[in-house]
């Protein structure tokens, strides 16, 4: 039988304490909830409506009749499948108290969640992960040929968004794309780089004013331009914790279970942008 965190005699494993293991952590880790509006929900499955197009509207002679037209609207169906990570340790160290004990056990769950999350947002995962973004059919693409040289492909990804009515607020490469980017030089024989510094984060580079964010999950040749009011990461708030001996009983260690159900949700595919590199 598997010990809960209402059970008596779970210390350190408490409903107060997994605020600051498992949730902060995983926000800090993934980089899709940087980039993303965060949706929290306690349903099963989240509707989020989507207006296609808005009601037509135009000039009307005075005393004529206005013709009547209809928006048209959508709806997108979001049902987040369960993420869930593990930790064995000893029975001792699960029952310590000393704090840096605790977050040791967090932070392992807590990288395990924010890479399964990253994964699914940023690729196109089997089944039970849900549809990520390279499995979103719509979006806007910008081709940059064999290599990027200079910024034009980022300005086509930020003017198509804007012909989308739509503002891109982070760009998400590979780390090796990421590098070559901080390599480029403002002019030859310059030693002024492309990037700019985001200045409320020195380490962060950005792109035309637009931060650049790295992550190992998206797909090297890829740079993705996002709009965090249309690109969406659903979370059920019905996070659990569960700890058991059973399994490990006869070598006195304690497997740590922590799952969480999250989903990414693509309500505007045209208001997403993806960069490719590469001659194809």
């Amino acid at each position: 039988m598997s010990l809960l965190t209402s059970s008596a005699g779970v210390g350190g494993i408490t409903p107060d304490d997994y605020g600051p293991l498992i949730v902060q952590p995983v926000e800090r880790e993934s980089v899709a909830l940087q980039v993303a509006t965060q949706l929290a929900t306690t349903g099963t499955t989240v509707h989020i409506p989507v207006v296609q197009t808005d009601a037509g509207a135009s000039y009307v002679a005075e005393g004529a009749e206005i013709a009547p037209t209809d928006a048209a609207l959508g709806e997108l169906v979001i049902t987040p499948p369960k993420i869930a990570g593990l930790s064995i340790v000893s029975t001792e160290l699960s029952e310590d108290s000393n704090p840096a004990a605790q977050q040791m056990i967090g932070n392992g769950l807590a990288r395990s969640i924010a890479r399964a999350l990253d994964s699914a947002f940023f690729s196109a995962l089997p089944a039970p992960a849900p549809p990520g973004l390279e499995a979103v059919a719509g979006v806007g693409t910008v081709k940059a040929g064999t290599a990027i040289n200079n910024a034009d492909a980022f300005l086509t990804a930020i003017s198509q968004a804007e012909e989308q009515g739509a503002t891109l607020t982070a760009f998400v490469a590979h780390p090796s794309d990421a590098l070559a980017l901080g390599k480029l030089k403002q002019a030859k024989d310059s030693n002024v780089p492309l990037l700019g510094n985001d200045s409320t984060l020195p380490t962060r580079r950005t792109v035309l004013g637009v931060p650049i964010h790295v992550c190992s999950a998206v797909k090297p040749g890829t740079i993705w331009g996002l709009p965090k009011d249309r690109v969406m990461i659903v979370m059920r708030r019905d996070v659990r914790v569960d700890v058991s001996t059973d399994a490990k009983f006869t070598s006195d260690q304690v497997a740590v279970k922590a799952t969480m159900r999250a989903a990414g949700a693509f309500p505007h595919p045209a208001a997403i942008q993806k960069i490719t590199i590469g001659a194809a």
